[in-house]
């Protein structure tokens, strides 16, 4: 039993309480989508009245949605009433009769409660009062939100009644919401209260709901609309798509659009046509995996949800494209394109600079706002350029000046985006806003206009509401459509439509708190849809069928077709198996093991009754085949237990009648190999076979000066007959061998075991250990001179054994994600240098010259780098690789040989000019065991040095945009931390930084935004002189930088100390005191670097504005959104 008295925040946790119970899966042709499961499913608030009041036990009064009814079962709302008679001897729970709303069963519970929450510890006696919702159902799929008002009617004509409001997510776990201390008994019964009268009372409950999950809400039937299937997170896109859908001009155009030709799966545009016939037409909610998928957006893209606007945004980019060259070009522009100008205009000189811009949405400021009037006025609110923010006029110098934005035109569809969504510096992270934000059914834009047309004013009607729900973390989407333009509004919340108030759709969702109404603070709107007045009957008119092309309904109905019969085998799959059949010509070319490789192989495939029998299949056969019944005789395919696949023999007198799956053993597929008569040889049947007395041979040729096996085709052979009789004769035969040439025999046991077969004299039985059918031999020509030891390729044999440590490497440049690699047969027994020499012929270069990796299949990235002195085998890099994983390596070009590079160590580090800018990454290759000396030495090998610089360089340690340390050149590379959180920069020093008198010094020199910590840029040095001037240091530093006059007026100069800054004036006369940057104690101790210089010293900072573009804020985990196809 749920109530809402044992929780002071009881009403509160029922509003937020937001729990979402998966939807009943509909059988259509996304029959995996999912339903979003969030945590913020958005509740329509509750606006409650006082229904009308008579006498009797249970009345309903139907509160009616504007002009239109509805029927009294899927109504949205309703009063009734439950007279509880003998209510002072109440002491079992009483249930009033159902009460329809939403097509659900409402009553209203009445129960005696006893509480001991009273001061004095004593039991008390209360009254509790809840409504339930569905209670006697069995589903826990089922959801319903409701908002309720609970009245116990007073008898007196003088005083109001009882009233508490609850709000709730009923469900089957929580399908009854009150309170059970709605009035103590004592109050209740008090008959100065007026509650009772001839012992009964009267409870009346006000209900209203939005339409159901999970239950037979038909959709269609209420509303004449469908809605969109939620695959995970899709809510978002949901609300969008019935938004665009609704635009009927926009989707005119999508029906035109050719797409005769295009792939069904990666076609955006056939895609959206897809959904927007199927919404249309369809009687029930429609899938959009399809469209996700033409996207090129994996199952995890449809479990984030994403910004709704982002997603219009790229759609209709994407949309505009494919427009392009078609008979709709240009459409997307003239609906959603408006025009505005930014301009810049200098107060005190004659001096202008304005540029005009497309925008298709606009996006509104709400915080601190009232409504959308006051969102374009500080919109297009004059900015004032001043002080340190002086305009740059050119030749007329900085400018005070005046920034602003006029439109020069809006378009017939306004998409406003409401910026709900901030930046908060203090959490360093977007936060939602949740103020109450008013917008107009009617909006006149006129007075934002540059000049306004009387005869086309800019006044737009409300088309479309979407609602979020929730957080910056996620939430829920919902739209509110008013697809006429006429004042009818539909709420449309994934695949389940209603119909709603205006005031649900527009005022319920200004957001903020309101007293009256239980309304959850985090449900408001997020984007409006205007539509022009003079355009709106263009926009909305109606779409008829004769408005989609011919082609296109065709090809949707074979979409819809295809997919029925597809759907009909996966409910018909228990009962057929599927017939995998190889015919002969499957084994020509085969190289290994067997007489198929199985992964390369190409079935026929016949999708067969497990019932049928063997006969039935056979005619079926024939038939496909072009052959008569006994021209044709099945061999299934047996594993055995060495690991061989080969055919065995069936008995076709006695199972010719039995059913497939008997037959197969349950196998599924079953895999046959399927004997014919030659197709040239016009035989009326095949010759027979003695199961007991013959044998089913497949033989092969090998050739030890190609290296190749050929396959010879099959025999009969009985069992009893010599090799020399019965064999020998079709071995000269069909290997093309002179009669008389003395063969070698083999046969193949399983892989890596091949059999010599000797001798030929005796019967077939004897030499044979185990014979079976599908036993397989392999023949060659005997040449005595050719067979060694040393030739591990001149016997079959030898062949087969090498054969076994064959595999297939695929090779990939390290430095190239893009490679598609190459792919090498190589041995496993291959050594380092076999392997080097391998990828070596295949790129043309020196094996010294190539370095290999590992592969990290984990990750799917280059691991660690093989030595060129490694002593295994390529077997050993591949040990920890499942039997049929692909093997991948990756390598890499050489400047230098490997065998140099492995006694070397890589050096990562950054080339800074004469300039300050860093021009590009060096990887030098000092020896393991050098120094700094030796690192600066390879570093003049790749830089090109100034003809008038110093010579030198010097190599700094840079952390976080500062100058760290200078390293001194004896320091040994093994003392050096590698790159993390700093960096090394290698640089020429300047000239007049070399030699320096008693008096002078380097200081470092950073750059930084307001806050000492937000450095950024290049730094650098600057050299200053005791007791000189500052604002000699200022133009040193300029000079240094190239920055001209005007810009440098805005950079402030600062010292940093310990942590703490001090602005130096430009006018400033004080002197330097080269004390002062002398390094700082901690705690009375010095800090000494790796280098062995002194940390906590003071340095100069530049104080600007950083104009490098910042990096984008998106997460892993909050990707942007991508059509890709």
């Amino acid at each position: 039993m749920a109530d809402e008295d044992d929780d002071p925040s009881a009403a509160a946790a029922a509003a937020g309480k937001d729990d979402d119970v998966p939807l009943n899966d509909e059988d259509d042709e996304e029959d995996m989508d999912t339903v979003e499961v969030d945590a913020e499913r958005p509740v329509d608030p509750l606006s409650l009245g006082d229904g009308p009041k008579v006498n009797g036990d249970i009345l309903v009064a139907i509160n009616n949605l504007d002009d239109y009814t509805e029927d009294d079962e899927s109504r949205a709302e309703a009063t009734f009433q439950y007279t509880v008679q003998n209510i002072s001897r109440l002491k079992e729970s009483s249930l009033s009769s159902a009460c329809y709303v939403r097509n659900l069963p409402w009553k209203i519970m009445a129960m005696l409660r006893t509480s001991m929450n009273t001061p004095e510890k004593h039991s008390q006696k209360n009254f509790g009062f809840f409504l339930q919702c569905n209670g006697e159902s069995d589903s826990v799929t089922w959801s319903c939100n409701a908002a309720a008002e609970l009245r116990i009617l007073n008898h007196k004509s003088d005083s109001k009644p009882l009233c508490r409001k609850i709000q709730h997510l009923f469900y089957s776990k929580e399908n009854d919401w009150g309170f059970s201390n709605f009035i103590t008994m004592s109050e209740l019964l008090d008959p100065e209260k007026g509650y009772v009268k001839d012992d009964a009372v009267t409870l009346e409950v006000f209900v209203k709901a939005d339409a159901p999950h999970g239950v037979s809400w038909d959709s269609k039937k209420h509303t004449g609309c469908v809605g969109l299937k939620n695959q995970g997170a899709t809510c978002y896109m949901n609300s969008l798509l019935q938004t665009l859908f609704f635009t009927n001009q926009l989707r005119k155009a999508v029906y035109l659009m050719p797409t005769e030709t295009d792939d069904s799966t990666k076609c955006v545009a056939l895609a959206l046509q897809r959904v927007f016939y199927e919404l249309q037409f369809s009687d029930k909610p429609v899938g959009t995996k399809k469209l996700t998928k033409s996207f090129g957006w994996e199952t995890l893209d449809s479990f984030m949800q994403h910004d709704v606007q982002e997603l219009c945004r790229v759609l209709l980019e994407n949309m505009e494209s494919k427009m392009k060259g078609t008979c709709v070009d240009g459409m997307i522009p003239k609906l959603f394109k408006g025009r505005m100008q930014s301009y810049i205009r200098c107060k005190e000189v004659d001096h202008l600079s304005s540029q005009t811009e497309a925008f298709y949405d606009i996006q509104l400021n709400i915080k601190g706002k009232h409504n959308i009037l006051e969102s374009f006025r500080d919109y297009v609110t004059v900015e004032t350029l001043e002080g340190d923010n002086r305009y740059d006029a050119g030749p007329h110098g900085l400018q005070e000046a005046e920034k602003g934005v006029i439109f020069l035109s809006f378009p017939p569809v306004l998409h406003l985006q409401l910026m709900r969504f901030q930046y908060d510096p203090i959490t360093d992270n977007n936060v939602k806003v949740n103020d109450r934000f008013e917008f107009p059914e009617h909006l006149s834009l006129d007075q934002f206009l540059q000049a306004s047309d009387p005869d086309n004013p800019a006044d737009y009607v409300l088309h479309a509401v979407l609602v979020h729900s929730g957080d910056n973390h996620g939430g829920h989407y919902v739209v509110y459509i008013n697809p006429k333009g006429n004042g009818k509004w539909f709420k449309f919340d994934d695949d389940v439509v209603s119909r709603c108030k205006i005031r649900e759709a527009i005022e319920h969702n200004f957001g903020g708190h309101d007293d009256d109404v239980i309304v959850r603070q985090c449900t408001n709107a997020y984007m409006l849809v205007y539509i022009r007045r003079s355009h709106i009957d263009t926009v909305l008119t109606p779409v008829n069928e004769e408005d989609i092309p011919e082609s296109l309904k065709n090809r949707l109905m074979e979409e819809k077709q295809l997919e029925a019969q597809r759907r009909k085998e996966r409910n018909e799959a228990h009962l057929y198996m599927q017939v995998q059949v190889l015919l002969e010509d499957a084994f020509d070319g085969h190289q290994g093991n067997d007489l198929f490789d199985l992964d390369r192989v190409h079935y026929r495939s016949f999708r067969v009754k497990k019932l049928s029998t063997l006969s039935e299949f056979l005619e079926l056969l024939s038939q496909c085949l072009n052959f008569t019944v006994p021209q044709i005789r099945p061999w299934p395919f047996n594993l055995r237990t060495n690991q061989t696949l080969r055919p065995t023999a069936i008995d076709l007198e006695n199972d010719t009648n039995r059913p497939m799956q008997d037959i197969a053993d349950g196998e599924n597929p079953w895999t046959l190999f399927v004997e014919t008569v030659d197709p040239e040889n016009t035989v009326p049947a095949l010759p027979p076979f003695e199961k007991d007395s013959d044998v089913l041979l497949f033989l092969k040729k090998y050739d030890p000066k190609s290296r190749s096996i050929t396959y010879c085709g099959h025999v009969y052979v009985a069992i009893a007959e010599r090799i020399c009789d019965c064999l020998l004769p079709i071995f000269w035969e069909r290997g093309n061998f002179p009669p008389g040439t003395e063969i070698l025999l083999y046969e193949e046991v399983k892989p890596n075991m091949v059999e010599e077969v000797k001798p030929f004299t005796e019967p077939l039985e004897k030499v044979l250990d185990e014979l079976m059918d599908g036993d397989v031999l392999v023949f060659q020509k005997h040449e005595p001179e050719r067979v060694t030891h040393r030739n591990e390729y001149s016997t079959a044999k030898g062949f087969f054994r090498e054969l076994f440590f064959r595999t297939e490497v695929t090779f990939y440049d390290r430095l190239s994600n893009s490679d598609p690699g190459f792919t090498l047969q190589l041995s496993q027994k291959m050594n380092y240098d076999q392997v080097a020499n391998a990828v070596a012929d295949h790129l043309g270069t020196d094996p010294y010259l190539l370095q290999f990796f590992k592969y990290q299949g984990y990750r799917d990235v280059p691991g660690n780098p093989i030595k060129c002195t490694y002593e295994g085998q390529l077997k050993d890099i591949f040990a920890g690789f499942k039997p049929k994983q692909s093997k991948k390596m990756y390598y890499q070009k050489l400047s230098i040989r490997i065998d140099e590079l492995e006694n070397k160590r890589q050096f990562k580090c950054i080339w800074v000019n004469s300039r300050l800018k860093e021009e590009k990454e060096l990887v030098l290759y000092p020896n393991k065991n050098g120094t700094v000396h030796d690192l600066l030495n390879e570093a003049c090998k790749q830089v090109q040095l100034s003809e008038s610089g110093s010579g030198r360089l010097r190599i700094l340690e840079i952390i976080s945009c500062k100058i760290f340390n200078v390293l001194k050149e004896d320091i040994v590379l093994d003392c050096l931390i590698s790159p993390g959180t700093k960096t090394y920069r290698i640089e020429e020093t300047p000239k007049d930084e070399l030699d320096l008198n008693q008096d002078e010094m380097l200081v470092p020199v950073a750059h930084f935004q307001k806050e000492i910590f937000s450095t950024f840029g290049v730094p650098f040095f600057v050299r200053i002189k005791n007791r000189e001037p500052f604002a000699k240091v200022r133009l040193r530093i300029q000079s240094k930088l190239e920055v001209p006059d005007k810009e440098f007026e805005k950079f402030k100069l600062a010292v940093v100390v310990m942590g703490r800054q001090k602005y130096i004036a430009d006018d400033c006369t004080e002197a330097v005191r080269i004390e002062d940057f002398q390094p700082q104690t901690i705690q009375g101790f010095w800090i000494l670097s790796p280098g062995g210089s002194m940390q906590a010293r003071p340095w100069m900072g530049l104080d600007h504005v950083n104009k490098t573009p910042r990096t984008s804020r998106y997460t892993s985990l909050e990707k942007p959104i991508k059509i890709h196809n």
